[in-house]
């Protein structure tokens, strides 16, 4: 396995390289591929932090968790709240910022703040000729020439390794509440959940767990303004609501689906509309699932092996192979999108070597 310690180790790596290269940070994802193994997690450690400007920069292999900390000592954090994947699947390792960014990791806050590539500024990276490249800056601004930032944001490492990240941060809010409403069918929590989120009560999360029933919606603020949101979203819902003044520990279960941990099913993870995921569930005919972003985004445990794609049919949305084998992992692309990925995949990596087939 081979451990830059730097940028320009890396680049002589890949331009060096005559076979495929696996390319991995913490490795909390287990979504490695054939070829010889590169772990960016040497290259590590915040070179900018200005909280002033609510910026931070960090080498691609600094761990999150690194990250959090010195934020927290600012009252400030990554808004989007990257879930950690190691208890769901049951891996070691310690998350990365480089992972996060490439896999456009986010958490329950993506409804209310944006996803991860939201609060990436810049980046920079190898590509697969072992060119080093530089797009963006440190303020939300700078959109001269190709967004690469965002382009690297979800590409899994299969266009460029990310080298180093800028992002943008947020404070802390001064306290959070989360309401529980109980015994409400997929449907009923859908639609309670739409209700909420189109209300004024600037609503942070909106999840539902069919198996616990309940329903559960999270605002955060300043402790009048929480207070007020919480006794109105009580008055528009109505039914069986209880107040959890501090669920903190329950939405970092939440994130990380900790629900699922030590389960031998295959677990996926489906994108669709919000009003859609009750019948996908239906037609699924899975054991469990979890709804999070309204229902805009599913969690779903199913037997080993069993073709889920095919059992939802056409809908609007796609669906990832989060952990499982024997199946394709990532939705295959429209014939448009597929050219289109070829296209920049022969643009920044002609030789084909970083993490060669990871999303085919």
């Amino acid at each position: 396995m081979q451990t830059p310690s730097s940028e320009s180790e890396l680049a002589e790596l890949i331009a060096g390289a005559e076979a495929p290269l696996s390319i991995f940070g913490g490795g909390t994802r287990g979504m490695e591929v054939a070829g010889e193994r590169v772990s960016i997690s040497a290259m590590s450690g915040i070179t900018l932090y200005e909280p002033g400007a609510m910026t931070v920069v960090a080498q691609a292999g600094t761990p999150v968790a690194q990250i959090e900390e010195a934020l927290a000592a600012q009252n400030q954090r990554l808004a989007f709240e990257p879930m950690d994947h190691r208890v769901m699947l049951g891996t070691t390792g310690m998350p990365t910022i480089g992972g996060v960014m490439a896999a456009n990791v986010s958490g329950p806050r993506r409804i209310s703040v944006g996803a991860a590539r939201d609060f990436l500024l810049g980046v920079r990276f190898v590509d697969g000729t072992g060119r080093v490249v530089k797009n963006g800056g440190r303020v939300m601004k700078n959109v001269t020439g190709y967004d690469l930032v965002k382009l690297m944001a979800g590409a899994h490492g299969t266009l460029g390794v990310l080298s180093e990240v800028s992002l943008k941060v947020l404070p802390r809010p001064e306290t959070e509440a989360t309401l529980l409403l109980h015994g409400l069918s997929d449907e009923a929590a859908v639609k309670a959940l739409a209700r909420a989120l189109g209300s004024p009560f600037e609503v942070t999360a909106a999840a539902h767990d069919p198996q616990e029933g309940i329903t559960m919606l999270r605002v955060e603020g300043f402790a009048q303004s929480v207070g007020y949101r919480v006794q109105e979203l009580k008055a528009l819902l109505g039914g069986e609501i209880t107040v959890e003044e501090d669920a903190t520990a329950r939405w970092a279960a939440w994130r990380d689906c900790e629900g699922f941990a030590g389960e031998d099913e295959d677990i996926w993870r489906v994108s669709c509309k919000p009003s859609d995921g009750p019948a996908l569930v239906a037609r699924a005919g899975v054991r469990g699932a979890r709804y999070d972003w309204a229902g805009g985004l599913i969690w779903i445990c199913a037997a080993a092996g069993h073709d889920l794609r095919a059992a939802l049919g056409a809908y609007d949305g796609h669906a990832t192979l989060v952990r499982g084998t024997g199946q394709v992992r990532f939705e295959p692309e429209a014939p448009g999108v597929a050219r289109i990925s070829d296209g920049l995949r022969a643009r920044f990596d002609p030789r084909g070597l970083l993490n060669a087939g990871l999303m085919a």
